[in-house]
């Protein structure tokens, strides 16, 4: 038995209860390969078995099968002595003393709970999904990594053997501490996922960051809109554990800054709305044209149009792979970053002259998943759920005598899914399916109209006009008549709703209430 100051640590014997097998033979061949004796659960065994792999039964070790249906099958000190046994003389004469066996690598996984939750939620039958037995052993392993390593993910596969060829069948210390750092971080996000299914809902237990946060005795009402719960926390402890990697790839020049990654994460969050082919051109975490398309060429082109100006050093999203007939649209486009779920090689070498543009594989975020946000505030940390609630065609309230048509009632659609993504105050223009202006982050709506009008110019006329949040004034109203706008959609709530209703009763505008708001700041 190895002692905590031994450095490496022979693998002898390993025990293999794992529920995603994929993966798995490969790398028991490499352990067998070095002389580990392998020991493994029914299930477990059984793979390794259609594999030409021989392991023995945990079964030998406990004097039990499967209890209550596999519920009951690692739960035993036949098995967990041989983990948790300390290093030393000690140890190994308990271990002698009680005919146990050691083990020197402990390879599980857990039931797939998180992924049985995202596709029934509330489904009772869930707690047939939380993991005991594997949860156990992997913290027994992790605790004991003076002489057992703990893996608990099979990406680790790879790279384990890789040493174990290096080593010649051994772990490093360093190694082992590694590991066992990663499936405690796997077993807090498992057991945090647990924990927030069985609150319901309606709970925000569910921030999945490797943090050490307090949350404060005072409680939010609620986030930045008041469909979106939040909670407040301090940041405790010195400093943070390793987060999971972004999901992106570089491919092409420096990597990313703060600014980038708020730019992208807003530009991604857009073209995720849409089903067609989208682009979205951001500045500031702020969107300055979307459009949809036929193709992405043609969107990532109706997009870039809107707005020639604010477009420089802009950042582009797509919804769908960059390929070679879509560089040709960036020609003359200072663009800083582009994003899109997979790269053609063709379009990478198209864009390789272009010293500045940072390239990056990054596919948009699914908007029927939980997601989090946060921002700082009093030296407090504030967190609420993304926006994604969707607006519903039963939603929409119409306020005036005229009614949009099929098309313009689209274009409010769209251009309703893209507000929501503009900085307070905000105003799209849109006509069909792409933008022809945006206003945001504007102190008073009207000033937001005005500058969607001023980006749009002529394009203005016969377009629709979404609005974030309700008008105050008919003001507001009235810029949109003279710019020529047909149809506008906002959340309505106004003490003045009479007033603008009439006014754009006056103007012959079709208006719809939605009833709820997107604010963004």
């Amino acid at each position: 038995m190895a002692s905590a100051s031994s450095g490496t640590l022979p693998i002898r014997r390993a025990l293999l209860a794992v529920d995603d097998k994929r993966e798995l033979p490969e790398f028991a061949r490499a352990l067998a390969a070095h002389g580990a004796e392998l020991w493994a659960t029914t299930g477990t065994r059984a793979a390794l078995a259609e594999a030409g792999l021989t392991s023995r039964p945990v079964e030998e070790l406990t004097g039990i099968a499967d209890w209550f249906g596999g519920r009951v099958k690692t739960l035993h000190p036949g098995v967990l002595g041989g983990v948790l046994a300390p290093a030393g003389p000690a140890g190994e004469e308990e271990l002698a003393r009680r005919g146990l066996l050691s083990f020197d690598l402990v390879v599980v996984n857990f039931y797939p709970f998180e992924e049985r939750a995202a596709s029934h939620p509330g489904d009772p039958e869930l707690v047939e999904a939380i993991d005991i037995g594997g949860v156990t052993l992997a913290r027994a392993a992790a605790k004991n990594h003076a002489r057992v390593a703990a893996v608990s993910d099979r990406s680790e596969y790879p790279a384990l053997a890789a040493e174990l060829q290096r080593e010649g069948g051994k772990l490093t210390a360093e190694t082992r501490k590694a590991l066992a750092h990663r499936t405690f971080l796997r077993v807090h996000a498992y057991d945090r996922r647990i924990a927030q299914e069985l609150a319901g809902p309606a709970s925000s237990t569910g921030f999945p960051a490797h943090l050490e946060l307090h949350r404060e005795t005072v409680r939010m009402r609620y986030g930045e809109n008041p469909h979106q719960s939040a909670e407040r926390y301090e940041i405790g402890g010195e400093g943070g554990t390793a987060l999971e990697p972004l999901p992106l790839r570089v491919l092409k020049g420096a990597s990313l800054s703060y600014t980038n990654l708020l730019d992208l994460d807003t530009a991604l969050s857009i073209v995720a709305e849409f089903p067609t082919p989208t682009a979205a051109v951001v500045k500031h975490a702020t969107p300055v044209g979307v459009a949809s398309g036929l193709t992405a060429a043609e969107a990532v082109r109706r997009a870039l149009a809107t707005d020639p100006v604010a477009r420089y050093g802009c950042v582009v999203a797509l919804n769908r792979p960059f390929e070679e007939e879509t560089v040709p649209e960036l020609h003359g486009v200072f663009v800083d970053l582009l994003a899109a779920p997979s790269v053609h090689p063709a379009a990478l070498a198209g864009v390789e002259r272009r010293s500045k543009l940072k390239v990056v594989e990054a596919a948009p975020p699914r908007i029927d998943r939980p997601r989090w946000e946060g921002r700082t505030a009093m030296g407090r940390l504030l967190l609420q759920e993304y926006d994604t609630r969707q607006l519903r065609p039963d939603e929409l309230k119409p306020v005036t005598s005229r009614r949009a048509s099929p098309e313009d009632a689209c274009a409010l659609d769209f251009a309703w899914r893209v507000v929501r993504h503009a900085r307070s105050n905000a105003v799209v223009l849109a006509n069909g399916s792409a933008t022809v202006g945006i206003g945001s982050g504007q102190p008073s709506r009207v000033k937001a109209v005005e500058m969607a009008l001023e980006v749009a110019g002529s394009r203005s006329q016969g377009a629709v006009l979404a609005s974030d949040a309700f008008f105050p004034f008919a003001d507001g109203i009235e810029a949109a008549g003279k710019g020529g706008v047909k149809a506008i959609l906002q959340p309505g709530g106004s003490v003045r709703d009479p007033e603008v209703i009439a006014a754009a009763e006056r103007l012959g505008i079709a208006m719809y209430f939605t009833g709820w708001r997107v604010f963004r700041h």
